[in-house]
């Protein structure tokens, strides 16, 4: 009976498994488009990865942090010479992984501040950026086991997903991963309701936790309070390009400082997750719709001659709830991104890196 049982379950999984190889293909294949857009269409391509790509992401991270997990092209591309025999399948040690850990959340401070200065307006650097990215993702699958060196390590858009993800309503098959082998711990794909300080072991999972529960809200303020610049960058530019960032970084670490008196640490990253995706798209929408503080930086379509002002202001005040309610209010339901796949037997003579 048990045997029955399996043998129809066989064919369903195979099915899903085939689904979601031909999402990733597919996904994968977009980002390569996007990317030569970038290259010899290049204001098609900033529209495509800047104003239409990078938007939709948070939501997705918020509401279903497992697709993105699944379907990333840059995971399908870090994983490949796993899939095809090439990785040395180092073990990182706990220490390496908060070392990783921490230093995606300082690219992320790095990079996304220089998307005024370069990125925002200059589809060949934007090109140049993701391919370095994608370069970097591959010496990491080519190093590491599985996950842990990129999707779970040094990818800076993993602290986002770790910060979004906290209240995640879909668990859904681990599509890369037909076993765990305990490449990372806690694995966030697999750790019901993780978040960005749930692994406290070193010191640089805790500073990355602070700074991304903490300091990630302000941080998203201030960088909307700075314009895309073009031409020749002065260093006067530069200087506000981070120096309204690193104020909100300061404020609003204070302010979670100050809160921790009174609110347990489970509601207070609730609460600062939620304000973190609600600034993004306080922002976000209207600009992309022609009612940005800057006129014309990364708007999508200008709708500002054809909607009142105060739809969007309806629009985003509707959105800054929702969050709320999912992150803060609603009940959660303890799942992970994924479903945990059965545990490999790991071999003895595994090396990690000293």
């Amino acid at each position: 009976m048990a045997t029955s049982s399996l043998q129809s379950k066989t064919p369903s999984t195979s099915q899903s498994t085939l689904v979601w190889r031909t999402i990733q293909s597919i996904v994968w294949l977009i980002g390569l488009a996007i990317v030569f857009n970038l290259f010899f269409y290049p204001t098609l391509g900033i529209h495509l990865f800047w104003n239409i790509l990078i938007p939709i992401a948070p939501l997705l991270l918020v509401l279903a942090t497992g697709v993105w997990r699944n379907v990333c092209p840059m995971a399908s591309t870090a994983l490949f010479p796993r899939y095809i025999g090439l990785s040395k399948k180092i073990k990182l040690t706990t220490a390496q992984s908060g070392k990783l850990y921490l230093t995606s959340v300082i690219l992320l401070f790095l990079i996304v501040p220089l998307r005024h200065l370069v990125f925002n307006t200059n589809g060949l650097a934007t090109g140049i950026l993701i391919l370095s990215l994608a370069l970097f993702a591959i010496v990491m699958g080519l190093l590491f086991e599985w996950k842990s060196g990129w999707c779970s390590g040094l990818c800076p858009v993993h602290p986002v997903e770790k910060l979004y993800g906290q209240n995640n309503r879909l668990s859904l098959p681990n599509i890369h991963c037909d076993k765990c082998y305990r490449c990372v711990t806690p694995c966030p794909d697999s750790t019901p309701a993780i978040n960005p300080v749930s692994s406290k072991k070193t010191a640089y999972h805790r500073i990355a936790g602070f700074l991304m529960t903490a300091a990630f809200p302000g941080f998203i303020w201030g960088w909307f309070q700075v314009p895309d610049y073009e031409g020749s960058i002065t260093f006067s530019q530069i200087v506000i390009a981070y120096e309204f960032p690193l104020l909100g970084v300061l404020v609003a670490s204070g302010l979670f400082l100050v809160l921790k008196r009174f609110l347990t640490a489970k509601k207070l990253i609730a609460i600062f997750s939620a304000l973190a995706v609600s600034c993004y798209y306080w922002y976000r929408l209207p600009a992309l719709i022609g009612f940005g503080i800057f006129p014309n930086d990364g708007m999508l379509i200008d709708l500002s001659h054809s909607i009142p002002k105060w739809v969007v202001s309806v629009i985003i005040i509707t959105t800054s709830l929702f969050f709320f309610w999912w992150i803060v209010f609603r009940k959660q339901k303890q799942i992970s991104w994924g479903s945990r796949p059965a545990y490999a037997k790991i071999s003895r003579t595994k090396t990690s890196l000293p």
